[in-house]
């Protein structure tokens, strides 16, 4: 089985991006056809990795740009890390349970739903907010980086899997870029439990 998506032509982060979606789509429609646990697993392997990869290279790179550019940064980047969220709990909860079991299924179709969720939505808001504020140039400088970060932690090598905190995520970015004013653990809401 396929490892990730083939890149073609310039690395705009955008189209990358989109690449990465038609993979897991195309992913999770495989293991629909299986039952076999060795069969699942093969698939579900490499699926399972990229979701953590994917999600975390975005995170890394895609996400601190759109909240220095996008229209609606904010909202488009609290929902998105918390959708990340989502589905690294559904790669987590599979990884505890006997592959085929009703307890993996169930772990994986909820993955595949906050997956599916997220895509449309960022699809539809955040990628279409970057296209429009960020230019060709500074998508394929991305582009690369996504692509470098990816390569760097094929298989999860080396990263962080957990969830992240998706208040404490963007006031980081914010105060990064300078449009927040006070280090963001020294607010009050960041002490409020999730």
């Amino acid at each position: 089985m396929s490892d990730g998506p083939t890149v073609v032509g310039m690395p705009d982060i955008t189209s990358l991006i989109l690449d990465d979606h038609e993979w897991f789509r195309r992913q999770f429609a495989a293991l629909d056809d299986l039952d076999d646990p060795q069969e699942l697993a093969a698939v579900w392997g490499p699926l399972a990795d990229m979701l953590d990869v994917h999600a975390a290279a975005e995170e890394e790179v895609f996400y601190p740009e759109l909240i220095r550019r996008g229209d609606d940064p904010e909202a488009e980047t609290l929902d998105a890390i918390g959708d990340h969220n989502d589905i690294r709990d559904g790669v987590r909860d599979a990884a505890k349970a006997p592959v085929g079991s009703a307890e993996w299924r169930a772990a994986v179709r909820r993955a595949r739903t906050a997956n599916s969720e997220h895509m449309a939505e960022e699809e539809d808001d955040g990628l279409a907010d970057f296209r429009r504020n960020a230019d060709p140039d500074l998508r394929d400088e991305l582009g690369r980086r996504f692509l470098a970060f990816k390569a760097e932690h094929k298989g999860t090598k080396g990263l962080d899997t957990g969830d992240v905190d998706p208040q404490r995520y963007v006031d980081q970015r914010e105060m990064e870029a300078g449009q927040l004013d006070v280090d963001p653990s020294l607010r009050i809401g960041s002490l409020k439990e999730k």
